[in-house]
């Protein structure tokens, strides 16, 4: 009777051997890591994502190179974003044919929503016939814009340093499904970290104009 040959070296009842166990050995290891890899991914997709601010046209309420996040729920949800809200946006199609990147992101505050008569006028932001409280600017507005109804597929957008700002007062209405995203939250730099509101400074000017 022939002997029976003895399993290779590290081998189980199974069979597997060494191979195997390596093989379990690597995906108790890495599983946990790749899954926190793929949840912070659908996260950054879905929920919220790290921005930073190219430009001064956000001045002074935000800086250069101020690096804020931005929630996308709201807009995927189609909920509201009244004024006041700052928004994150790929390039309308107006900059677009101008030569703008179509997958831009441009930073800049809700003034109007769908249906709103906005003008400005001697320096002043007039939203359906009523002078606007706007704590967050630093000076008055050189410009004048004509009465201008905003569609309901758009909102109006303005930076808050209104005289060196790229916005609606030049090109429009901003189409909704552009938008990405509302800055809600700065993390960098650490002594400006917290939920994005205006500047103290801001917010000083804007009593004393209304006083």
């Amino acid at each position: 009777m022939a002997d029976t040959p003895s399993p290779p070296a590290g081998a189980g009842p199974d069979g597997g051997g060494a191979e195997s166990k390596g093989l379990r050995g690597w995906l108790r290891h890495w599983l946990p890591l790749l899954a926190w890899v793929a949840l912070a991914l659908l996260l950054r997709w879905v929920v919220v994502e790290p921005r930073w601010i190219p430009s001064g046209s956000m001045l002074p309420t935000l800086q250069l190179q101020d690096r804020v996040l931005v929630e996308k729920l709201r807009p995927r949800l189609h909920r509201p974003l009244p004024p006041g809200t700052i928004v994150v946006f790929h390039a309308p199609p107006a900059l677009v044919a101008a030569g703008y990147d179509p997958q831009a992101a441009l930073i800049k505050r809700v003034v109007a929503e769908p249906g709103d008569v906005v003008e400005v006028r001697d320096g002043q932001l007039i939203r359906n016939g009523r002078p606007v409280a706007e704590p967050w600017l630093s000076e008055a507005m050189d410009y004048s814009l004509p009465p201008l109804t905003v569609p309901e597929d758009g909102l109006m957008v303005l930076g808050d340093n209104r005289n060196a700002s790229l916005d609606s007062h030049l090109w429009g209405p901003l189409p909704s499904r552009e938008v990405i995203g509302t800055a809600v939250f700065r993390y960098w730099p650490l002594d400006r970290l917290g939920p994005i509101r205006f500047s103290p400074q801001g917010l000083r000017d804007g009593l004393n104009q209304l006083g």
